[in-house]
This record gives structure tokens, sequence and C-alpha cells, in this order.
């Protein structure tokens, strides 16, 4: 019988190709309206793979946390999350990214979850996220789980301009309907 639950794991040195895939896919459905369709399926494959490769290759304890989500032991997502040199926010969740197909099984939540755990056990208080204006489903995700906006951030991906919407988060409370599932 196979397993049907989400189960995250910690990434290792033979995962970068996995997190890029992961990484490059993901783009690709959530950004297809934001960014050049060139950009997303020429020059983002190898642009993620040549990250993750060199991200990965780092010592553990210089790259932060990265996990990896598995349904019925296959990769359905990823996070990374690293302290950043201005902690004016806390720990920086880089990255989460979940498979369309496997959204809703509660793997954004899960990784989100770990994320905070190992923030707070690395003695901080606060995360923040940027998403990308457009990206309605992360924002409406990010809202939905206790985020809270922080303001706009101008930047380039690529050649493209593009306007984040920062989110933070308290590292050790719980999300309202959290606390509420639990008493």
């Amino acid at each position: 019988m196979t397993d049907s639950r989400i189960l995250l794991r910690n990434a290792s040195a033979k995962d970068p190709a996995t997190i890029a895939r992961l990484h490059t896919m993901s783009w690709q459905t959530a950004y297809g309206e934001i960014l050049p369709a060139d950009y997303l399926h020429e020059r983002v494959p190898r642009e993620h793979e040549s990250h993750w490769a060199s991200y990965m290759a780092r010592p553990a304890e210089k790259r932060g946390l990265v996990l990896i989500a598995e349904f019925a032991g296959e990769p359905v997502g990823f996070a990374s999350a690293e302290k950043m040199q201005d902690p004016e926010y806390g720990v920086l969740l880089d990255c989460l990214h979940v498979m369309k197909a496997f959204q809703g099984y509660g793997a954004g939540k899960l990784m989100i979850e770990a994320v905070r755990t190992w923030a707070r056990t690395s003695g901080e208080s606060r995360m923040y996220l940027y998403v990308l204006v457009g990206n309605h489903r992360a924002i409406d995700f990010y809202e939905r789980n206790g985020w809270q906006y922080a303001g706009l951030e101008s930047s380039y991906i690529g050649k493209t301009p593009v306007v984040d919407r920062r989110y933070v988060i308290d590292t050790f409370v719980a999300h309202v309907g959290e606390a509420m599932a639990r008493e």
C-alpha cells in the first residue's frame, strides 16, 4: 500500500536537480502571465539548475534550511529559508513551491510550520517572504495562513520589472485557524 501523506525531509547534496526541476515547473505555472514565456522556458531552467547546484554544494550550516515535500515517495514541492545579514524582518522564506496538482494537500502549510520551528529554534521571532504582485493564488494562500502584508518592493527578474508584496509572520504564534482547531 502506498503512503498518501505529505512527508517532509531535509534536502541533501543529491537533490539539486530535483529542486531545480520543481522550482522551474512552479515558476512556469505561476508566472506564465507575469514573466515572458521565452525567459521561463529557455533561461529559467538553466538559472535554477546552476543556482541549486551551487547552493546545495555549500556546507549545510551555510545554506539555511531546504526541505522537500513528498507524496507517496515522489517530490511535489520544496521550501528554502535562511537567516539574512539584515535581520529587520527575521528569517527569509525564500522559496515555497508546491506543484499545482498537489496544492491543497497540506504541503505548503507543513513546510511553513517546519520553517517556523527552525527559525524559532535559531532564535528568530519573525519570518518574511516576497510574493509577486499578480500571483493571486500565492497571495491568497499566505494571507489565509496568517501572513501580514508589510509593503511593496520593486526589482527585476531577468529583464522584466516586477513588484513584490512583502509579508511577515511571527514564528511563535500559531495561525488563528490552527489554534481554534486544537481547542
